[in-house]
């Protein structure tokens, strides 16, 4: 459906949700909503005290919150493979929202010796979406959300130094692992369909958010971004399209979901566009046999 925001999110209750990112920004919004419609969410962080503090806000805004924290560092493939295997052991596990991310930070490389952004916004998100599929499986209509990003349209994979070991620009790497997210929604889509999966794989956007991606950013960027939530969205309103993407009954395996209003920017959630190389299908294969090369992980034989 088109304008799809929290008040439209059907009742969760019995269901459980995994949301990296959880402790701030629309990660937190997220966990938030899915408990006050009655999931158990278990919240993806890197902190565990800063976890702990957002599980505390939940519960004093959703009194009796079913909530877990669950230890997960995206720059950290065996901390992604521990958190798989623990998130595994729940009775149950209906949605995976791959919401954690990072945005132009000085070059800066994961345990494994990857670009960060690379490596957290979409090899972790990769590993951990295919070491969970098995799980997810075991319960009809559980989906898979993948955050991109309006800057995957500036987007340019340069596989030739995919790591940055030769040159490195911030906001064109994070537009390239933005790129990667909805490739990898792409293939996986085409995987799941193939396989005969119960597992849906949905992409979304949040438009322009006030979040803390911006810590990175220079001094007048990070002074002005909280007026971003004013003029654009909040991490609430920000959170509506990955809402949509899990709980809309009517969202489509494959979609892209983002706000409505001044392009994209804001608003309600609805069906997004895409760039056509969002879209091509060599590029998405391209990039999956690398990321399973990369990862160790190969969730979904072609």
């Amino acid at each position: 459906m088109a304008g799809f925001t929290e008040t439209d999110v059907p009742d969760q209750a019995g269901r459980t949700a995994l949301v990296t990112g959880a402790n701030t920004g629309i990660g937190f919004e997220i966990a938030r909503a899915l408990a006050a419609r009655g999931a158990r969410v278990l919240l993806g962080c890197r902190d565990e005290g800063k976890a702990r503090a957002a599980m505390a806000r939940i519960g004093a805004l959703v009194p009796g919150a079913d909530l877990a924290f669950l230890p997960l560092d995206q720059a950290d493939l065996a901390s992604v493979r521990r958190a798989a295997d623990i998130a595994a052991g729940e009775a149950r596990l209906d949605l995976l929202f791959n919401n954690a991310g990072v945005m132009f930070p000085p070059l800066t490389r994961t345990v494994q010796g990857h670009e960060l952004q690379f490596g957290v916004n979409h090899l972790a998100t990769f590993a951990l979406t295919g070491l969970l599929l098995g799980k997810l499986a075991e319960t009809a209509g559980s989906r898979v959300v993948v955050t991109s990003s309006l800057a995957h349209r500036r987007g340019r994979i340069q596989w030739d130094d995919i790591d940055a070991q030769r040159g490195y620009n911030a906001a064109a790497r994070y537009g390239d692992s933005k790129l990667m997210n909805l490739l990898h929604v792409l293939e996986l889509d085409r995987r799941l369909r193939a396989s005969g999966s119960p597992v849906a794989a949905v992409a979304c956007h949040p438009g322009v958010a006030a979040t803390e991606l911006m810590r990175h950013g220079n001094a007048l960027a990070r002074a002005i971004w909280p007026l971003v939530g004013k003029a654009l969205n909040s991490p609430a309103m920000g959170a509506w399209p990955a809402l949509q993407a899990a709980t809309d009954p009517l969202a489509v395996a494959g979609g892209y979901y983002g706000p409505q209003g001044l392009w994209e920017a804001r608003g309600p959630s609805g069906a997004a566009s895409r760039t056509a190389q969002s879209r091509d299908a060599g590029l998405a294969k391209r990039l999956w046999d690398l990321s399973v090369e990369l990862t160790g992980v190969d969730p979904l034989p072609a």
